[in-house]
């Protein structure tokens, strides 16, 4: 997938552990857990929101897009 979610780089940055993340935007650990893994499949803007608040940085901190690479095909 070419959308990367560094939530776990910037947790560690700022020294917060999933728990603490968990209470200050009121998402469970388990959803937090999701997104921070990479396999969520969608993210509100209002939990983004609260993510960016919490960690005092911006949406582009959090994602970030790389162009898949393809392999090319050998005759």
């Amino acid at each position: 997938m070419p959308i990367i979610v560094n939530l776990d780089v910037i947790m560690a940055k700022r020294k917060m552990s999933l728990n603490e993340l968990s209470e200050k935007v009121d998402l469970t650990i388990s959803n937090l857990s999701v997104l921070k893994t990479g396999k969520a499949k969608a993210v509100r803007f209002s939990t983004l929101e609260a993510i960016c608040k919490a960690l005092d940085c911006q949406p582009g901190d959090i994602l970030e897009y790389k162009e898949e690479v393809t392999n090319p095909q050998r005759d």
